[in-house]
């Protein structure tokens, strides 16, 4: 069996209060219980202050286990959400076993430090993990789909879930991965999970009814720029679709119309956001935009992350059937989207999920997540805008 087991803290400066105050909440604490079984692994989402105070560091010295996560703007688990306070969800199981890893500095686009990280997890096992969830840092030079893309080749394709690191400033310079007491701007952490556990995936990005515009086909890109669709310039297809623009003619509130992009090839499309142009007039998309595949302009707002949120929801919990826990990412897009009540969402899942199950949400940079293939083959890839949940079950 899986036995998972959530604590939280908005002590932020004293690390002796915020220890006691997650190890109780673990019921370990003063009592003397142990409740973890034989393997067991920290999943961690905090404000990047505790680890300044030396908060986290401490957690992480007082758990008999590793502590993984990322730094976030917002994170929420039963009973408890907020901006400013640490979440820690602990799997223990006797029979499923975790390998926690980390790669030495990501500097390119390369594979080496990943293979390195994976092959060192890997090769205490003579099976193959079940699948795995990462913790990706925030890099200009490389991106989502780079990493999705490797750890593809370096695993042969396991179902990946994972979340970008995240923080609280204008230029995310507080973003970090977590290993243990260390954290880092540019190594990627993550768990291979072994053993008899089905994971179970769902998607909710923007739904038809928020898709504004007949498909158009991407006829020239270079990685996630693109440069023309349709054969024509992409402000120029933009324009004739209304988009409003400024003075200069440029157009404007383009994170409000992401793109829904469909691969072509029987899978889930995913939403890819625009988030700037070149001086060209190539807009440039969070993700790979590859030539070939059709994608349509949707609109993002309060009504429809709060909409996509309560139906992805519902319809993970009509699958739970004794699940151990729900691990739930979603998008610092949606966050902003919200505005000045940007709690809605997190409010809406404590609604929804209340406290019966375990489960904890964390905001996200960016969100890895397999969509499905005709076959209902997993197939790994890298969402924005987008609420994703990993259901985690025992298979009997």
């Amino acid at each position: 069996m899986i036995k998972t087991l959530t604590s939280w803290t908005n002590e932020i400066d004293d690390v002796d209060t915020a220890v006691k105050e997650i190890l109780t909440g673990l019921r370990q604490g003063e009592s003397g219980n142990n409740p973890f079984l034989k393997n067991s692994v920290g999943i961690v989402s905090c404000y990047s202050e505790y680890i300044d105070s030396g908060v986290l560091a401490g957690i992480a010295e007082k758990l008999p286990f590793p502590v993984v996560g990322t730094t976030t703007i917002a994170c929420a688990c039963p009973g408890m959400m907020g901006t400013t306070c640490l979440v820690i969800t602990v799997l223990t199981s006797d029979n499923v076993e975790f390998e926690a890893a980390v790669s030495d500095h990501i500097c390119s686009a390369e594979d080496a430090p990943l293979q390195a990280a994976y092959k060192t997890a890997s090769e205490k096992h003579a099976e193959k993990p079940v699948f795995m969830i990462s913790f990706v840092p925030l890099l200009l030079n490389v991106s989502g789909d780079f990493f999705v893309k490797a750890f593809d080749r370096i695993t042969g394709g396991i179902p990946n879930f994972g979340t970008i690191a995240m923080d609280h400033t204008i230029d995310y310079s507080k973003a970090r991965t977590i290993f243990g007491k260390e954290s880092f701007v540019d190594r990627y952490v993550f768990i291979l999970l072994y053993g008899k556990i089905k994971p179970s995936f769902f998607i909710g990005g923007i739904s038809e009814e928020k898709t504004l515009y007949e498909k158009a086909v991407i006829t020239a890109a270079e990685g996630n720029q693109i440069l023309t669709i349709n054969n024509e310039p992409v402000i120029n297809y933009l324009s004739s679709l209304g988009l409003p623009k400024d003075d200069s003619g440029n157009i404007i509130g383009i994170n409000s119309f992401p793109f829904i992009l469909d691969y072509k090839d029987d899978t889930q499309p995913v939403v890819r956001i625009m988030f700037a142009f070149t001086p060209d007039g190539h807009a440039v998309c969070a993700g790979d935009m590859p030539v070939g595949a059709t994608l349509s302009l949707g609109k993002i707002d309060d009504e429809e992350v709060l909409a996509t949120t309560g139906k992805i929801l519902q319809k993970a919990m009509e699958a739970n059937l004794g699940a151990a826990c729900m691990l739930i990412f979603s998008c610092v897009g949606r966050y902003y989207v919200l505005g000045y009540e940007s709690m809605r969402e997190m409010e809406k899942v404590q609604n929804i999920l209340g406290t019966r199950h375990p489960w904890h949400l964390v905001y996200s940079g960016g969100e890895i997540c397999p969509t499905q293939d005709k076959n209902k083959n997993p197939v790994n890839r890298s969402h924005n805008d987008t609420f994703v949940i990993c259901l985690l079950q025992e298979e009997h």
